[in-house]
């Protein structure tokens, strides 16, 4: 998940006048009558206010955040990088887990031990990372980081007693609490499709990592297949909760390479961030992420040759 930097916004704004001046004239002129129509309508506001407010800085024409001007640039430069935050809390949430999902050290309960975890590092620094990579224009970080700072949001309100989700299946057949309404056919085969829908995600964003860096190719390549294991998972669990406990060896096997998928998922996710803080501290070495941006030729690329064809 390194912030690639390839994203760059479209400029939502009319096209622009060619003549600076004309255009400077223009918004005056704009900002002459909005002025005025205060005035009419009763509202105080000075015109040197609403110069500041309506106008453009050196009154030009705007420009997006995605733009390479120098007043850009050194907004940018004001502003620290987002995306470790939100790496931070992807693998500090998902390393345990792997570790427990293959058992370790006898390490169980489907990673219920992490909960807080899963608030607070998984959801409130994924979704505050996935924001400030918005605020800094890279729109494929932003969604990444946000869509997994909800996943693992959904994660913890679902094993969080307080939400009690398992109460919707305890009144199944053979349930005595609500607890063991997870231990249902009902919640193991519902539960299956959300992580059979995290896996067609995590597919999109493999595809769309290739104009991204190795690191990313990696990280949800493995991320996809782990998902399915655990939808695969899911099912078998429902399987043995309807009666067939011949299942019960084929879904410790299938839980444990699971998590050796989300085990290798960590591995480069922390070695991702490592390459970032050795980059933002300046160090004296860096790591390599395989950048991919060359790889596959981009829509605005193409069609800039085909213009020049033309």
């Amino acid at each position: 998940m390194v912030s690639s930097g390839l994203e760059k916004q479209e400029a939502v704004d009319s096209p622009q006048p060619n003549d600076d001046g004309e255009h400077a004239a223009r918004r005056h002129a704009e900002c002459d009558e909005l002025h005025r129509q205060f005035q009419s309508a009763g509202i105080k506001l000075s015109r040197d206010l609403l110069e500041k407010i309506y106008l453009p800085h050196n009154s030009t024409p705007y420009r997006s955040i995605a733009s390479n001007s120098p007043e850009v640039k050194d907004f940018r430069k004001g502003l620290g990088t987002p995306a470790p935050v939100a790496l931070v809390g992807f693998l500090i949430c998902l390393s345990p887990l792997a570790c427990d999902l293959m058992g370790w050290r006898g390490a169980g309960g489907n990673g219920a031990a992490g909960m807080g975890s899963y608030f607070f590092f998984g959801g409130l620094l994924m979704i505050l990372g996935g924001l400030l990579e918005f605020i800094v224009g890279k729109t494929f970080s932003f969604v990444v980081f946000c869509s997994f700072g909800g996943f693992w949001l959904t994660i913890g309100t679902t094993l969080q007693p307080f939400y009690n989700v398992g109460a919707a299946y305890a009144t199944a057949p053979n349930t005595t609490s609500l607890e063991q309404g997870f231990a249902t056919v009902g919640f193991t085969a519902s539960y299956g499709f959300f992580q059979v829908f995290m896996a067609l995600l995590c597919f999109i964003y493999f595809i769309c990592s290739f104009r991204t860096n190795i690191v990313n190719v990696f990280l949800f390549f493995f991320l996809t297949i782990a998902f399915c294991l655990l939808a695969a998972v899911n099912w078998v669990f429902a399987e043995i909760f309807a009666g067939d406990v011949t299942q019960i060896h084929k879904v410790h096997r299938i839980q444990v390479a699971a998590g050796a998928f989300l085990f290798m998922t960590c591995i480069v996710g922390w070695y991702s961030f490592f390459a970032i803080m050795l980059k933002l501290m300046d160090f004296p070495f860096q790591i390599p992420i395989g950048e991919l941006s060359g790889l596959v030729e981009s829509r605005t690329e193409r069609m800039k040759k085909k213009s020049n064809i033309a």
